[in-house]
């Protein structure tokens, strides 16, 4: 057998190696949307609990083919801002956007940004849990899914971005590109679609909504952080050749820098999160809260600084929940402390903790504070301004919210229609207790209003 035989064996090996590891991250990234539907049909009173499931279910079904035929072409048409570029090759139609026997690369790269692209719209769904319309909601989780977060995707997290050209911005873990956007974008959402009926008193008091199964909520955001590991696994590039383990910006690193600071961030985060609140919701939500926080600086980290920087985002993501409520905003899982504000604050951290970073590429500025503060701004504008504009729209039109009756009886009832419970007698009626700082615990719930 001749050398250009063998070299040719080789590349179709290292192409096959490529495949089955991105083939594994989405398989693995599946997870994720089990755990969401774990956790918000734990974290809804029983009579919504199908609803919520639903919700979670169909929104993987939308986004994906939205992703399909829209999101892998802005992707590659928009690093540049608001003007696409040449991208004929992402468009549904072309020829590498279906089976190709030589090409090994396309369809797995795809199939794991339609599944980051799905996670935005689960970290969306929690917030709104119990009051959205099913149809409203699909209309803005595939807005964001396959239109908003892959916009600043190819703004920030493409190696022609002009984020990374312009500012030097660093988010290896998708700390700005997934969860500020989400994050932010939930905020405008939330801010339109107003309280569930009950969690105020009349004084503007928060009551709580208490889970209606918070083992099952604990669970659930157990398997949200197995399914990370695949999530962060498809942030990392898998070249071929001599050139190793890289960053989406092209900076050399590998899967051990990443398993490092993931497991310290995880430790970090749920020890902050315990400290601060004592609660178990907002103690499981801190693992979440404390790699995202460390998320955008995986490749950099010494792990110590990792871990107390994890230990600070999860001790203040219950505050930002608890500030939140105070103000008379209803997230109903605490989707903005954990996705928006430690995904903001992860991507600041980096400009202050490795600030001077050289970047790959001629001419690309070294990491910096300015940078890093400019590009979380950025993002969180990307998700909020769409998030408030379209859920206002919807709001006007009559078609954001259920009707309150709707919303007293169960979605269940309405939306589905089925119980998640037949057999078991109504739970719906319980009393109202004030929240404590950090908002959901385990407690009765409110007292509903009569509509008869």
């Amino acid at each position: 057998m001749d050398e250009k035989t063998l070299q040719s064996i080789l590349d179709m090996h290292q192409a096959m190696n490529i495949e089955v590891f991105y083939w594994w991250c989405t398989a693995i990234m599946f997870l994720i949307h089990a755990g969401f539907l774990a956790y918000e049909i734990g974290a809804s009173r029983s009579k919504n609990a199908l609803a919520s499931g639903m919700k979670n279910v169909l929104t993987l079904a939308s986004i994906i083919p939205a992703f399909y035929f829209v999101g892998w072409w802005i992707y590659n048409a928009f690093p540049n801002g608001l003007i696409p570029i040449e991208a004929s090759a992402a468009l549904p139609w072309s020829a590498s956007m279906r089976p190709d026997a030589d090409d090994m690369g396309t369809g797995i790269f795809f199939a794991a940004f339609a599944l980051f692209g799905a996670t935005t719209g689960s970290i969306l769904s929690g917030a709104v849990i119990e009051r959205i319309r099913l149809g409203a909601f699909l209309i803005l989780a595939v807005i964001l899914g396959a239109g908003v977060w892959i916009l600043a995707g190819a703004w920030g997290w493409h190696p022609d971005g002009w984020m990374l050209h312009k500012l030097g911005y660093h988010d290896v873990g998708a700390a700005g590109v997934v969860h500020a956007v989400a994050g932010f974008f939930a905020l405008g959402v939330v801010l339109n679609l107003g309280a569930r009926i009950g969690k105020y008193s009349k004084d503007g008091t928060p009551q709580v909504i208490a889970p209606h199964n918070m083992p099952m909520t604990l669970i659930g955001l157990m398997l949200i952080i197995v399914g990370f590991f695949g999530f962060l696994g498809g942030c990392i590039i898998f070249n071929t050749g001599d050139i190793g383990w890289t960053t989406i910006y092209g900076n050399r690193t590998n899967l051990s820098a990443f398993a490092f600071n993931t497991l310290m961030g995880f430790g970090g985060g749920v020890i902050g999160a315990y400290l601060s609140s004592r609660d178990p919701f907002w103690t499981m939500s801190g693992a979440l809260g404390g790699i995202i926080t460390v998320a955008a600086g995986l490749d950099l980290y010494n792990p110590g600084l990792a871990f107390v920087l994890a230990v600070t985002g999860g001790a203040l993501m219950p505050k930002i929940g608890a500030l939140l409520e105070k103000r008379g905003l209803d997230d109903s899982v605490g989707a903005f402390a954990v996705h928006g504000f430690c995904g903001f604050y992860g991507v600041v951290l980096v400009g202050i903790f490795a600030a001077g970073f050289p970047n790959v590429g001629e001419g690309v500025p070294d990491v910096s504070f300015t940078g890093q503060l400019t590009g979380a701004v950025v993002m969180a504008l990307t998700g909020f301004i769409p998030g408030w504009g379209v859920a206002y729209l919807l709001k006007k039109f009559n078609l954001l919210r259920v009707p309150p009756h709707v919303e007293v009886l169960g979605l269940d009832l309405f939306e589905v229609p089925a119980k998640a419970y037949p057999e078991s007698l109504s739970s719906e009626t319980s009393s109202s207790v004030p929240a404590r700082s950090g908002g959901v615990v385990a407690a009765p719930m409110d007292k509903r209003p009569d509509i008869s």
